[in-house]
């Protein structure tokens, strides 16, 4: 096979060639696609395989499911360059070890996390990022590229803002992705730090993931207009509107931003609708079916992006509907799918990271207090 095509220099060359600017994805290539498909699953089974290794009992910790939002997370990342920065939130988790898995999801050398580093920081081990201090997403590397995220949405971005201008000072020109909830958009760091963004043309993407429910409220009591890409307007920089569930369009709404930014024409806020498929996280799955009526949750998750991706193949001689219906976890519950229900380089994949976690030490008592207290000559 021929291997998946690289980054967004790439790809613009590829549409500079055909002379073709109208989407992104017309310089994607049969392999580049294939790719994007194994990292939806990839992302799927991650999440389905960690719900179902707490219900083992071989996992404590709050779980923040991705079900459903996986598109934001593939589509995003995967025409950006080694170099560019993302600062994902809770609901990424897939994103730490996805940033630059298109040079080889075993390559030592891309400028992303491997499985088994975020699988040692979900089972709280010596070999996480986060030395077990937290068993989820409150990491980061500089090496990576990889901006730390923190439990307040939204208050990442103005983190994102001073890298974009460090980078820029420096002579870089990478461009930064920050992710955030729908309901982090009614915060007073959202704005202060966009409208710095725009002042300065920074080069920050802000993706907003509108899963149409802010933990409990839901998007209407939170935003006045039913676009939260609308916002954009009072910063005069783009609002983009994506189909979450929707890899290809998420692709082609990204790029587009991240060809402007790169141009240094300045950020952009890009709207992915989407909708989460259980709790805030499983500590509110019970209280989320109360809160959400039935008939929405179904109609939410009526698009599996797995399902819209694969559809897409079939319409466009990419994949025979024979080889779609191999493997097929759309619109099955962690519960419900199996590992059959997966490619098997997925789920050797993930197996290596969870094993290779199980079996790592935690770390000795006397780290308690590392990085709490200044450490070293003052």
């Amino acid at each position: 096979m021929t291997p998946p095509s690289h980054g967004a220099a790439a790809v613009q060359k590829r549409i500079e060639k055909t002379g073709d600017q109208a989407l992104p994805r017309q310089a994607l290539t049969p392999a580049d696609n294939q790719e994007l498909l194994r990292q939806l699953y990839l992302a799927r089974y991650f999440d389905v395989r960690l719900i179902k290794e707490k219900k083992r009992g071989r996992l404590r910790g709050t779980l923040y499911s991705s079900h459903n939002q996986e598109a934001i997370i593939v589509g995003s990342l995967f025409g950006l360059e080694p170099t560019d920065w993302i600062s994902p939130i809770h609901r990424d988790m897939p994103a730490f070890f996805l940033k630059d898995a298109r040079r080889g999801w075993r390559n030592p050398e891309r400028n992303g996390m491997s499985i088994e580093e975020v699988c040692s920081q979900v089972w709280c081990k010596a070999t996480s990022p986060g030395r077990a201090r937290d068993n989820w997403s409150h990491i980061g590397s500089k090496t990576k590229r990889i901006i730390h995220s923190t439990s307040m949405l939204a208050g990442t971005i103005p983190v994102a803002c001073g890298v974009a201008y460090a980078d820029r000072l420096n002579g870089g020109n990478a461009v930064v992705l920050t992710y955030n909830g729908e309901g982090s958009t009614a915060q007073g760091v959202f704005h202060e730090s966009i409208n710095f963004a725009s002042v300065h043309k920074l080069p920050v993407i802000t993706i907003v993931e509108n899963n149409q429910w802010a933990y409990g409220t839901p998007v209407e009591l939170g935003s006045p207009s039913p676009d939260i890409a609308d916002r954009a307007k009072g910063y005069n920089i783009p609002g983009l509107i994506a189909d979450g569930q929707d890899v290809l369009d998420v692709y082609d709404k990204v790029m587009a931003a991240v060809a402007r930014a790169r141009a240094g024409l300045g950020p952009s806020i890009v709207e992915c609708k989407t909708f989460r498929a259980y709790g805030h996280g499983d500590h509110d799955d019970d209280r989320a079916a109360k809160y959400r009526p039935e008939e929405e949750v179904e109609r939410g998750r009526s698009r599996d992006p797995i399902a819209v991706f694969k559809r897409w193949l079939v319409e466009h001689n990419q994949m025979s509907a024979d080889e779609a219906q191999r493997f097929s976890p759309e619109g099955l519950s962690a519960s419900e799918v199996t590992d059959d229900d997966f490619p098997p380089e997925v789920v050797q994949y993930l197996k290596e990271g969870i094993e290779f976690a199980i079996q790592a030490p935690v770390p000795p008592a006397e780290e308690g207090s590392r990085w709490v207290f200044a450490e070293g000559p003052r």
